[in-house]
């Protein structure tokens, strides 16, 4: 047998050495491990902190509807419509239709009067139809004054918007108070772009059914369920 050329403690240092260097390793790798996992946990946002923001934009559109409907009565149940006439029937007699023979018209005149009975328009005020379903029975006094002011901040904003596109209608909304969770079924319809605005607030069932087409825009009020999903009425 060839004898070492090493002593034997050099040869046992030898295989001695790459423990450490294992060892060393190891750590290393565990070090990087938890840097990682350390900087994924930081680039995860925190729940508690997503929750607050939710919380403030909410609290944000609240307020932009208290503000908007500042001015209109605190009404909170649906008023019922009109079912009287505007104002009371004369209480005197009917003038009676003609029902006598012709009259005897001046030579040379065009043509003779009818000789049967003549209808006269009536006297009394004509009672308006009220309305059965819709904004103007289904809101409060404090809704339909809202919805008005709505109806104008909206269509005032959208009216210049050239070229509306869902992007750009989405854009006005937002900086008008409106947040992305109260804005349903926006799309392109032809040149215009569609839009719903959920307003409920307080039990109301306010809500906006607009058509953003620059100087044709159009924004009128719907009705949708006091609670539940947000659903306008057909």
């Amino acid at each position: 047998m060839r004898p070492s050329p090493f002593p034997a403690r050099s040869v046992a240092r030898l295989l001695r050495r790459p423990r450490p260097l294992l060892a060393t390793a190891a750590v290393t790798v565990l070090a990087v491990t938890a840097c990682g996992t350390e900087r994924a946990g930081a680039d995860r946002p925190d729940s508690g902190s997503a929750r607050s923001a939710g919380a403030d934009v909410d609290a944000a559109f609240t307020e932009m509807l208290s503000r908007v409907a500042r001015q209109c009565p605190s009404s909170a149940s649906p008023e019922a419509p009109p079912t009287g006439p505007v104002q009371a029937a004369p209480t005197g007699p009917a003038r009676a239709p003609r029902t006598g023979p012709a009259e005897t018209l001046p030579t040379g005149s065009a043509a003779p009067l009818p000789s049967g009975p003549v209808e006269t328009p009536p006297s009394g005020p004509v009672e308006p139809i009220a309305p059965t379903r819709g904004p103007e029975v289904e809101l409060n006094a404090r809704d339909w004054c809202a919805g008005n002011l709505h109806e104008q901040r909206v269509a005032q904003a959208l009216w210049y918007l050239p070229e509306p596109t869902p992007a750009k209608v989405r854009t006005v909304l937002n900086d008008l108070g409106y947040v992305d969770a109260r804005i349903h079924d926006l799309r392109q319809s032809g040149p215009a772009t569609r839009f719903l605005l959920d307003l409920r607030d307080r039990g109301g069932r306010l809500c906006l059914d607009g058509s953003a087409a620059a100087k044709r825009t159009e924004v009128e009020m719907c009705v949708a369920p006091a609670s539940g999903p947000f659903k306008p009425a057909e």
